[in-house]
């Protein structure tokens, strides 16, 4: 099974997002300053030369209606709206989401968990008495029903009841393994709208922040820019959460079912040896 990510890469991931994170709040602090800086004309301009008389007059300006509204795609729109900042914290986010789903599907398959063919290559070698075949076909089995099996022969020794208890044991670690990582599905359904809640929080105080600088009534553009950053994140972190949370009870669902269905081929396999004594 695919390790988790280390305590490094979180870290890691962590401290970019942050750095980003700082340096677009600084961008955002000293671009208006420089442009307005960079538009002041000059205090000496240098004197016109003589341009002759057009022939003809020149056009009237263009009015509102004639004018072209700007073209942009869907897709740029909601990169400016987002920013650099809720951009990388999404996409690290969805990755995370993809990484961990795609990990849980694998891991939840009949085949990695209670392979049926174990069950029937382990059963055959004991209906022919071959209890060392059947140890070690269970032992090399990385699903947990051959580890299970491999904890109840290797303690028949000491028991049946023994044997039973270590399969017990060996059940209840694999099934926390595999809780443990199904369980990142339910964190990106948790992290996903309160990243989409942050960025309405601060579209607002953007948008509010512009009216308060402004001693006239602002331009609705201006205004647009923190509404639109607030309602885009808002549906960015919903559809992230929604499919998170919806495949989160699914396989904890078929998780249990699973479970279950190790326990009784488990217990079915091992009910021959019922009849030893410590």
């Amino acid at each position: 099974m695919p390790g988790l990510p280390s305590r490094t890469t979180w870290t890691f991931l962590l401290l970019t997002f942050l750095a980003i994170w700082l340096a677009q709040d600084a961008l955002l602090t000293f671009a208006p300053a420089i442009a307005s800086a960079a538009q002041q004309p000059d205090e000496n301009p240098a004197p016109a030369a003589d341009v002759p008389a057009p022939a003809q007059a020149a056009p009237p300006p263009a009015t509102p209606e004639e004018s072209k509204p700007k073209q942009q795609s869907l897709l740029a729109f909601f990169f400016n709206a987002l920013g650099i900042r809720y951009t990388v914290a999404f996409l690290v986010i969805s990755f995370t989401f993809v990484a961990f789903l795609v990990m849980n599907i694998l891991g939840l398959r009949r085949d990695s968990v209670c392979p049926r063919h174990l069950a029937e290559a382990f059963e055959a070698n004991l209906n022919e008495k071959r209890f060392q075949e059947a140890f070690d076909l269970a032992k090399n089995d990385e699903s947990m029903l051959g580890q299970m099996l491999a904890a109840g022969m290797q303690n028949l020794q000491q028991g049946y009841d023994k044997a039973l208890d270590a399969m017990g044991q060996v059940g209840e670690d694999e099934n926390m393994k595999l809780e443990h990582r199904l369980s990142f599905l339910s964190l990106v359904g948790s992290i996903a709208p309160m990243v989409g809640l942050l960025g309405t929080v601060d579209g607002m105080v953007q948008s509010f922040m512009v009216i308060a600088a402004s001693d006239t009534q602002p331009k609705p553009s201006k205004l647009a820019e923190g509404i639109s950053m607030a309602l885009i994140t808002t549906l960015v972190g919903l559809v992230l959460a929604i499919p998170a949370i919806i495949a989160f009870n699914l396989m904890k669902n078929r998780l249990s079912r699973l479970v279950m269905e190790t326990g009784q081929t488990a217990s079915n396999l091992m009910a021959r040896f019922e009849t030893m004594k410590k």
